[in-house]
């Protein structure tokens, strides 16, 4: 009866381990999803950081130019296109969100109506 008793905790433990084994793989695998988004959203900062300094670089030049000229009516569609061609979302539904290399209809049907 002992040796029995002794069998049937050493099965339990089995099972246990193999549910932690199990528990173990699926946060592993959470883990790594968590981390190619961690890598992912790095780049785009990174991406964004570079460009906003760009930017604002070009913003210092153009602001002595901007007080001597209008501003042209196209300006703001030109800005838009150019954030649609450097991979960003221009639509309501997802605007400023990375485009993923693909082309987005709902973009494109936005430029094609204020142009």
């Amino acid at each position: 009866m002992k040796n029995r008793r002794i069998f049937d905790q050493v099965s339990d433990m089995e099972k246990q381990i193999g549910e932690l084994y199990e528990q173990l793989g699926d946060l592993k695998g959470e883990l790594s999803d968590l981390l190619e988004e961690n890598h992912r959203l790095t780049m785009e900062n990174h991406h964004l950081r570079s460009h906003l300094e760009h930017t604002n670089n070009n913003a210092d030049v153009t602001d002595e130019t901007k007080q001597q000229e209008k501003t042209f009516p196209g300006e703001g569609y030109d800005n838009l296109a150019r954030l649609y061609e450097e991979g960003f979302h221009i639509c309501n539904l997802e605007f400023g969100s990375p485009r993923r290399n693909e082309d987005c209809i709902f973009c494109l049907d936005f430029l094609n109506k204020t142009k």
